[in-house]
């Protein structure tokens, strides 16, 4: 863990600066998803350490076949950082056929299709868990299942970061607008696949879209300044009246990731 830590004199604890492996505390553990076709699914739970978390992330990685998966450094850092940051559950996991040091989930990819139900199992384990206010979080790929597979009237909404809209089509995109659930799209001034321009364009077909456009950003929001700025949105979409910017020291013990 690489952080940097000096001693407050008023309070008499340690202040740390956050960093790329800070790991702030928080309750962990391993959990499984099981889907609707018979499949285990692994993946991990972050909760607040000492209270009911406010609300929700569902997070849904990028493409497995080119790297993806639930450490995707964004969710890893969600993971340990919003639990204690903002009173958050983070929920990640590895889609069909995906692997991680958390393990491999059983399956094999299918492209967006199959996961469907990979998808239905995040949003039912947070139902089974009473987890409160979910909302759905994709990167990259993880954003076409989103907005194939995720319009279930129990979430509160999505946020998208890098959507490609490779798998998403019109279709997909009209059913979400007839859905009517928030919708916030990410979109890195300097992504590979889809930029600000052609995505406000493109979403327009979703009266309730909101897109933002990220200055300086990269398809895979490389550097502390990409990730704090899409943790930070995440956190004024899903807890509005949460004061912003999140913190960038951390008062008292770390945790353990």
């Amino acid at each position: 863990m690489t952080t940097e830590a000096t001693p407050d004199e008023a309070s008499g604890q340690t202040t740390h600066q956050i960093r790329s492996l800070t790991v702030l505390p928080a309750q962990r553990e391993d959990i499984e998803l099981h889907t609707a076709d018979g499949l285990t699914l692994v993946g991990d739970l972050s909760l607040p350490a000492d209270s009911e978390p406010s609300a929700t992330l569902l997070t849904f990685h990028p493409l497995p076949t080119h790297g993806g998966f639930m450490d995707s450094h964004v969710y890893r850092k969600a993971a340990w950082r919003l639990p204690a940051l903002a009173n958050l559950a983070v929920l990640r996991f590895n889609t069909r056929g995906t692997s991680s040091p958390r393990g491999t989930s059983e399956g094999t990819f299918d492209g967006g299709s199959a996961e469907r139900y990979d998808v239905a199992a995040a949003i039912e384990l947070a139902e089974f868990r009473g987890l409160p206010h979910p909302w759905l979080v994709g990167w990259s790929f993880g954003t076409e299942l989103v907005l194939k597979h995720g319009a279930d009237p129990s979430i509160e909404g999505a946020i998208l970061l890098s959507p490609p809209l490779h798998r998403a089509t019109d279709d997909d995109l009209d059913r979400w607008a007839a859905f009517g659930k928030p919708l916030v799209v990410l979109v890195p001034e300097l992504d590979d696949y889809l930029r600000p321009e052609e995505a406000r364009r493109r979403f327009a077909r979703i009266p309730q879209a909101e897109v933002i456009g990220v200055d300086g950003a990269k398809h895979l929001w490389v550097g502390e300044p990409a990730v704090a700025r899409a943790l930070n949105e995440i956190v004024a979409h899903v807890l509005p009246d949460h004061p912003l910017p999140l913190p960038t020291h951390w008062d008292g013990p770390l945790g353990d990731s």
